[in-house]
């Protein structure tokens, strides 16, 4: 009365199975034992019997799934311990009810993502990398582990690949239509704000890879995705989050100058403000004029700035930024970081800029472009540089030799020798007058102590005005009455 059917299983090698020993599990409670284990005929794979008990009977059912639990140590997987001490076992999914009667499976090599008793929802993810990502690699939201990566599907090579995944309740209900899913797998570098920033979701997503997503505050009153919707996975959480603005305006600049360091991604700023990013860096050529520029797409995001949060068209994105350009704005390029010589994209004010006007070309905007300070600077020194190469070097130095030549023998000729000679004589002669001098006006001689007694007669005439002079601001009335009193 205990004995039941007997079930084959088909697997592709039969490690860690015994005939008579290994057991069928369900939440740890026997449902069968391995009874016999064999190969096929063409030694492709291994059929293994097992006969289960009166239990047992309830799972054959064709939704039902199998695999063998062995101990797996990897990043995204880390199960099947106990099987160390017990070994190895097969354990069943029974699946969800209504499939009919089968005792005949193919066993799978790994253990399903999703379990029938697990409550959750399955959505398929869209990307042209998949990166580290693979089948097992977790899922979060705010950091929390909530979900998996059941598999995926490039199909034909060509077009995008779909990547299914699993959310477990009460997660599932975060997932609605303006969620946005991006790769958060390894590490991410990179300075902003003169800061450098890294980024790292966990141990297990930086080698197995994993996919994090968000619910922006816009989409908090949507109703939670169905089963099976379908979301785009951006390469990193800036993309993910330029996404979120339901606003894009697209805008295009053409330049001239060296745009080495910008490329997709980088972001466009205005006062160091990101408002937007770039989307595409494109070389055109004119075969007829023989010439070159640049085409830089930008996407623009009106919603990063306050009082633009409305919705938007391309007439009205000309009439504004046709007012921003009438008041001096221009794109340039700037250095985003001067180590790694990343560039970006900066909106800024020109002063005295040349008229110009936004040009509408389909659903695009046409900006200005202004050379940065730093390109003027360069070109200024690059134009004085080769004024400089200009000069002839040569040619001066030897004109200077010819003049250093001419005027050693200058003062090497006789005419020089002649004129220090009388120059000598001269100066004697101008000494012999100096010292008779010194002898007739000397300290000892009469015109000395004639000059002395001269300067002592006016010094006591000095003295004597003095004492005239205090006499009569003491007693003014002197000068009609005369001297009285003595």
């Amino acid at each position: 009365m205990e004995r039941g059917p007997l079930l084959t299983l088909v697997f592709t090698n039969a490690d860690g199975l015994q005939a008579g020993q290994t057991q069928l599990k369900y939440k740890a409670v026997a449902l069968g034992t391995v009874e016999s284990i064999d190969l096929a005929k063409d030694n492709s794979h291994v059929i293994v019997k097992v006969r289960m008990n009166d239990v047992g009977r309830r799972f054959l059912n064709s939704n039902a799934r199998f695999w063998v639990v062995r101990p797996r140590l990897n990043f995204s997987d880390f199960s099947g311990f106990e099987t160390i001490v017990s070994g190895a076992y097969i354990t069943v999914d029974p699946g969800k009810p209504g499939g009919h009667y089968e005792s005949h499976f193919t066993g799978l090599e790994q253990p399903p993502g999703v379990r029938s008793d697990e409550p959750g929802r399955t959505y398929t993810l869209t990307a042209y990398k998949l990166g580290s990502i693979s089948s097992g690699s977790p899922i979060f939201y705010r950091d929390v582990a909530v979900g998996e990566v059941l598999g995926y599907d490039i199909g034909s090579g060509l077009g995008p690949i779909k990547i299914s995944i699993f959310i477990r309740a009460p997660f599932d209900n975060l997932v609605r239509n303006g969620s946005r899913f991006w790769n958060s797998s390894g590490i991410a570098f990179g300075i902003k704000g003169g800061v450098l920033q890294l980024q790292l979701q966990s141990i297990q997503a930086l080698f197995a890879g994993g996919i994090t997503f968000s619910l922006p505050p816009s989409a908090r009153n949507e109703a939670a995705s169905p089963d099976g919707a379908h979301f785009r996975l951006y390469a990193s959480q800036q993309q993910a989050e330029s996404a979120a603005f339901d606003t894009q305006i697209q805008a295009v600049s053409y330049v001239t100058t060296n745009v080495s360091g910008l490329t997709p991604g980088a972001p466009v700023t205005a006062m160091g403000i990101e408002v937007g990013d770039v989307t595409g860096v494109d070389l055109m050529v004119d075969p007829k004029q023989g010439t070159a520029k640049i085409k830089i797409s930008m996407q623009l995001q009106p919603q990063r700035i306050l009082n633009l949060d409305k919705a938007w068209n391309v007439p009205d994105a000309v009439s504004l930024f046709q007012k921003f350009v009438n008041n001096g704005m221009r794109v340039e390029i700037g250095t985003a970081n001067y180590v790694t010589g990343q560039k970006e994209i900066n909106l800024v004010v020109v002063p005295k800029a040349l008229p110009a006007k936004v040009v509408q070309q389909g659903k695009v905007i046409i900006l200005p472009f202004q050379k940065s300070g730093l390109d003027e600077t360069l070109a200024n020194a690059a134009e004085i540089t080769a004024k400089i190469n200009k000069l002839p070097f040569q040619e001066l130095g030897k004109n200077l030799n010819k003049l250093l030549l001419t005027a050693n023998g200058a003062l090497g000729g006789p005419q020089t020798q002649l004129l220090i000679k009388q120059l000598t004589t001269t100066l004697q002669t101008a000494d012999t007058t100096l010292q008779t001098l010194d002898r007739g006006f000397g300290q000892d001689s009469n015109f000395q102590r004639s000059l002395q007694q001269i300067l002592s007669q006016t010094n006591s005439t000095l003295l004597s005005l003095q004492a005239l002079t205090t006499y009569l601001n003491q007693h003014p009335q002197s000068l009609i009455f005369g001297r009285s009193g003595r």
